[in-house]
């Protein structure tokens, strides 16, 4: 009903007077990202430049489109913008076209011609990339995750399991962080859920309290389920330090991550899921920095439906809760997917800039999408439901949140270029930045340490050496020795460490197979199903906490 109203009020306006609306609605006092030029009453209009505030980044944002309207080429575009202002940026790339930026642009008759016709200065460029990939899959340093930090939550998301499982995932990773048992990779987390559901852990089992053996197999069984499909290798050590995502190059340009993810899109939930591992991390480690000039990074999230889709409520809420706090930490987020009925309303309603390539309406379930679609932009001079189904390539719907605080006027806008290739890069080029990357040493070789598999082998190989020695008389075999080198022995309670005892400040004495263990480690660790459900109040609260995700807090290597 507003839209129709706004289309018959805006028959009264004259080009000039929509020019100058827009004009005028674009004007901002700081640094900007330049997106393309009006296009009104037809016309594409360079003295009518659109653009984004960089100040308002952190407010995140929406890029939405059919399939082939653009919107890879848009996220490159402000990439390249966002990297030149000193600005560090995450990309997904799902197809591996995102490798151009590695690549300076050609400048072709067609491509010179459109962007002088926009009022661009377009030049060939090349920018600091920096290829990841997830466990290797791919061209890229390999990126993994500890099972331990990357907590319960996500990792029911990957194994699809219920709620009721997902609780259950959430008792057993509350008895590993108790009993200092480190679950870094799948062998790990496969090796509690054994010991908990052999006779040996039964008591174990029976004091954990609402996880019972029918629901603990089942998990085993998803679990071995991941390893059989490959899942392994995208689990462990060393794990990826998110810190390296914020990194700038030498000349202070930001350096643009790209997430190299044709090898694993056969896995659309894991690449997903990584990405919100990514961004909890993000969130738990970063500091409070409020209003700033420009954001300590911009995060595109790709392909955002598939978060969503059949997400449980804690999930769900997690995401809700990130994305709410996390502008307050200098960091900005923009979902990319095809419509905002993609994104739940919660999330939707936190996306304060929003460039909307063309929908397709050919059947009634597209005329319901393009109707919500409109119903989300605020009033305009367009007729939105005629433009969102008639936009070229390159061509979008824009409003951004000016530096009031307020939503800037509807614009049509085509699009600026990007100054790099469009298009993949030389493999070849893309092999040698990998191998010349600063973090190819740090992260390219997996690493086994001794985590909870080999503690708990341990452990019963040394009761079964005791059980004859205990039958003969024959001395019992001396104590297990501490954990590996690359784990601290139990600290003080202290608010300022990453780590700590348990809530009450004494030793836990667990007896079972894990006696001698957990007595050789000290107290156990803070987190936990209560700890899990507490606010984020205070530091020390935050300190022993489990996140919103269930992830943990690590201590950073470097």
């Amino acid at each position: 009903m507003a839209e129709s109203s706004a289309a018959k009020t805006s028959t009264a306006k004259t080009t000039d007077e929509k020019l100058s609306t827009i004009q005028k609605g674009y004007v901002f006092e700081g640094a900007t990202v330049a997106l393309g030029a009006a296009i009104v009453d037809g016309e594409v209009r360079p003295e009518a430049q659109v653009g984004l505030p960089l100040a308002m980044m952190n407010r995140h944002g929406l890029v939405a489109g059919a399939t082939g309207t653009g919107k890879t080429v848009t996220l490159h575009m402000i990439a390249e913008q966002l990297s030149t202002a000193g600005v560090p940026v995450f990309l997904a790339d799902m197809k591996g076209d995102l490798t151009g930026l590695a690549t300076g642009g050609e400048g072709s008759e067609k491509l010179l011609a459109r962007t002088k016709g926009l009022g661009q200065d377009w030049k060939s460029s090349t920018f600091p990339v920096e290829f990841l990939a997830l466990g290797g899959e791919g061209a890229g340093v390999p990126v993994r995750a500890t099972i331990t930090s990357f907590g319960p939550i996500l990792l029911s998301r990957v194994m699809e399991l219920n709620e009721t499982q997902e609780s259950s995932l959430q008792l057993i990773f509350h008895f590993a962080d108790k009993n200092q048992l480190e679950l870094t990779d799948l062998k790990d987390l496969r090796a509690v859920i054994q010991f908990l559901t052999s006779a040996e852990g039964k008591d174990e089992l029976e004091n954990l309290g609402g996880l019972s053996k029918a629901t603990a197999g089942v998990i085993l069984r998803e679990l071995v389920g991941l390893e059989a499909a490959g899942m392994e290798k995208f689990f462990g050590e060393p794990e990826f330090d998110t810190s390296e995502l914020l990194r700038t190059g030498p000349d202070g340009r930001g350096v643009i991550t790209c997430l190299e993810l044709p090898g694993v899109a056969s896995k659309p939930l894991l690449f997903s899921t990584f990405l919100m591992w990514l961004l909890a991390d993000l969130f738990e480690d970063l500091p409070e920095v409020g209003d700033a000039d420009k954001p300590k990074l911009v995060f595109f999230l790709d392909e955002a439906h598939l978060l969503f889709n059949n997400a449980s409520k804690a999930f769900l809420d997690a995401i809700t809760q990130t994305v709410r706090l996390i502008r307050s930490k200098g960091v900005g987020i923009f979902f990319v997917t095809q419509t905002p009925k993609d994104v739940p309303a919660d999330v939707l309603g936190q996306l304060a800039n929003r460039v909307q390539h063309a929908l397709r309406a050919f059947t009634p379930e597209d005329a319901k999408a393009l109707k919500a679609t409109v119903s989300t932009f605020p009033v305009s001079d367009y007729d939105l439901g005629e433009v969102l189904t008639s936009a070229g390539i390159g061509e979008a719907v824009i409003t951004v949140m000016n530096e009031k605080g307020a939503p800037t006027p509807v614009a049509l806008t085509r699009l600026r270029a990007p100054e790099s290739k469009m298009g993949p890069s030389d493999p070849a080029l893309v092999a040698s930045a990998v191998q010349a990357s600063p973090l190819l040493a740090r992260y390219g070789t997996a690493v086994d340490n001794v985590t909870a598999y080999e503690k708990l082998q341990q452990a019963a190989e040394q009761k079964q050496a005791a059980e004859p020695a205990a039958q003969t008389g024959a001395p019992l075999p001396p104590p297990p020795p501490l954990p590996s080198p690359n784990l601290e022995p139990p600290a003080p309670r202290d608010a300022d460490r990453r780590d700590g005892e348990g809530h009450d400040g004494e030793r836990h004495d667990d007896g079972g197979v894990l006696g001698d263990v957990v007595g050789s480690l000290g107290g156990a660790l803070g987190g936990g199903l209560k700890s899990m459900a507490r606010s984020f109040g205070t530091q020390l609260g935050r300190e022993l906490m489990r996140g919103m995700f269930g992830t943990s807090s690590r201590r950073r290597r470097r």
